[in-house]
């Protein structure tokens, strides 16, 4: 697939000395998705929205400014000439001027990701030599980039066969994970269901491929416009799913639900998890020799 006509940035990746014409595109597809529009029912017409002031009512583009309030009510305005002074040099350069280790960067910082192409046919080389050197070293080069007037960390990433740069958020723009953490509840957990709950994860681990997952709602909404365009707007409610039950009090343990997966997954036959459940066999072996005189005697009855 080629991509688009127009790059996101066109600048230089630079390694030391090492200068690499680049062109960013989104990694992201931006095909359009369904989108809605607002409709006054009785009239049919599309809601339109005009900017008005109090007092003063509509009021054109521009007559409209960026303004600060610093106080109730009151404000600090701003013209885009400011705006456009205050903008950070939108230099083309993006310098590598650390190299972290491919793990040792938090997944939650990474934001948007953008291919990075050679521009030109002398950027060949030079980009196949740090895409290698990012590979054999499993390193990320990281710098600062400056697009659309704004600054953002950038990530260099080797992927694929080529390059990515994919944008990282600043620390002050996460909130801190503790806060949302502290009142989950602490102490010793039973080893067994650790055991049973890893049982699990061990069965349905699998590299990740997303092309086992789909965007079910939207898929729903094609599916409900398409129906809603045949039927000629008349109502379509019978394709809705059912809603989820209300359990109450009729919740399984945890112990019980585990130990149904791992039955499930082999076709009905429990088996107990390794090592610490063992002591519970012999238990298991016992009820099945107390069985077994009862299993025999339609077999006597059958020789009379």
């Amino acid at each position: 697939m080629a991509p688009p006509a127009r790059p996101v940035w066109t600048g230089q990746i630079r390694l030391a000395l090492v200068a690499l014409p680049v062109k960013l595109y989104s990694a992201l597809d931006s095909k359009e998705k369904i989108s809605f529009n607002q409709i006054h029912e009785p009239s049919k017409q599309r809601i339109k929205y005009e900017k008005v002031a109090p007092g003063v009512g509509a009021v054109p583009n521009d007559e409209i400014v960026k303004g600060y309030e610093y106080q109730k009510g009151r404000y600090v305005l701003f013209s885009d000439e400011e705006f456009d002074a205050l903008k950070v040099d939108s230099k083309k350069t993006l310098d590598m001027i650390q190299f972290a280790p491919a793990d040792s960067i938090d997944p939650i910082y990474f934001d948007k990701p953008y291919y990075a192409l050679p521009d030109g046919k002398l950027a060949d080389e030079p980009y196949r030599v740090v895409r290698e050197a990012l590979k054999k070293t499993k390193t990320v080069g990281l710098g600062q980039i400056t697009m659309r007037g704004r600054s953002y960390i950038a990530a260099v990433k080797p992927y694929e066969d080529g390059l990515t740069v994919e944008t990282v958020h600043y620390a002050q723009e996460l909130r801190a994970a503790k806060g949302f953490f502290d009142e989950i509840p602490t102490g010793k957990l039973d080893a067994d269901l650790i055991d049973l709950a890893e049982e699990l994860i061990t069965r349905k681990k699998a590299k990740f491929d997303p092309n086992k997952f789909e965007d079910e709602y939207a898929i729903a909404i094609e599916r409900l416009v398409k129906k809603k365009i045949e039927r000629h707007g008349e109502l379509v409610l019978e394709d809705q799913e059912e809603p989820s039950k209300d359990y109450g009090d009729n919740v399984v343990s945890l112990v019980d639900a585990l130990k149904k997966s791992l039955a499930k997954k082999q076709g009905g036959a429990e088996t107990a998890p390794a090592a610490k459940t063992a002591t519970k066999r012999p238990k298991a072996a016992a009820e099945k020799v107390r069985a077994a005189p009862r299993a025999k005697a339609p077999a006597k009855r059958a020789k009379k």
